[in-house]
């Protein structure tokens, strides 16, 4: 086949896409690598600035202050369990639900589609929202965490088109045989949603580690129940309040290694978001099948 000859059009896109791309992946990793330097540098020498993509004098004192801080493990271990079981449970909860408002003979389905898209524009408040958790018996409690997100609208909607888009006859040819619909939901039907599956785990997930202001207005008072990312938020506050130390710091001696409020909130940062990072690249192949199918009905 003679090859299509490329036009001069075609090249000054290619440079200026290519240039583009190269652009946005050092404005996007260039504050992450700056805030990874910057944790790993000794807070004397940080606040004399001047530090990049490296660490001037390289230390890991930052990293044992924000591990030894109080009740820093405790909301590490809440943070984890809250988004496994968070994530678990959301994800078998929309998935149930997307199935049976996906299927053609539900007589109520777009009344109840159209219902729960509303719920992603209108709410009660925060005020009638607590006192409903509080009358719940959720507040105070680990429950309160994973319980009143387990059912997403917009995820099970994600979750509901992508099933809609599985060609019927597998079902038919599967009730034919005898199947019911807990066996074409969990034989059939799961087994080809992975990629969406994978997709919706992420967004919870993310969300479930991420968050941090249900532990401050449910279970403030309850340390046992406290988060990661909330504690940062303290370490976070109480740093800005705390501005003024590195002067003071200073005069304990330049020589020995030092903690100064920046290279804590970056060593802070930087623990409580490698985790997450990690879990991207397990699920980035299924993360734009599963979106772009899942989003996108034809």
């Amino acid at each position: 086949m003679k090859k299509r000859k490329t036009s001069l059009a075609d090249k000054i896109f290619v440079v200026f896409n290519t240039l583009f791309m190269i652009a946005f992946v050092v404005i996007t990793l260039y504050p992450v690598l700056n805030t990874l330097a910057i944790s790993f540098n000794d807070g004397i020498d940080a606040v004399r600035g001047g530090i990049y993509l490296w660490p001037r004098k390289f230390t890991l004192k930052n990293y044992i202050t924000v591990l030894s801080k109080e009740n820093m493990m405790r909301g590490a271990y809440i943070t984890v369990m809250r988004t496994i079981i968070g994530t678990v449970l959301s994800l078998v909860a929309n998935a149930l639900l997307a199935f049976v408002v996906s299927r053609k003979r539900f007589i109520f389905k777009s009344q109840l589609s159209l219902f729960w898209v509303i719920t992603m524009y209108v709410n009660g408040g925060l005020i009638p929202v607590f006192m409903l958790y509080k009358n719940l018996h959720l507040t105070g409690t680990f429950w309160v965490y994973v319980v009143p997100g387990a059912v997403s609208a917009f995820n099970m909607l994600v979750l509901r088109t992508y099933m809609q888009g599985l060609p019927d006859s597998l079902e038919e040819s599967a009730q034919l045989d005898g199947a019911g619909y807990w066996t074409i939901f969990s034989r059939i039907i799961s087994p080809l949603c992975k990629p969406v599956y994978a997709t919706v785990a992420l967004f919870v997930a993310v969300g479930q580690w991420n968050s941090w202001f249900d532990a401050m207005l449910y279970n403030r008072m309850k340390t046992e129940y406290t988060t990661l990312q909330y504690e940062l938020m303290k370490l976070l506050s109480s740093v800005m309040q705390q501005s003024g130390s590195a002067a003071n710091a200073s005069a304990a001696g330049a020589n020995s290694a030092a903690v100064t409020p920046i290279t804590v909130r970056s060593a802070a940062t930087i623990a409580t978001m490698l985790p997450i990072i990690c879990l991207y690249p397990f699920l980035q192949r299924y993360f734009v099948t599963g979106l772009t199918i899942g989003g996108v009905k034809e």
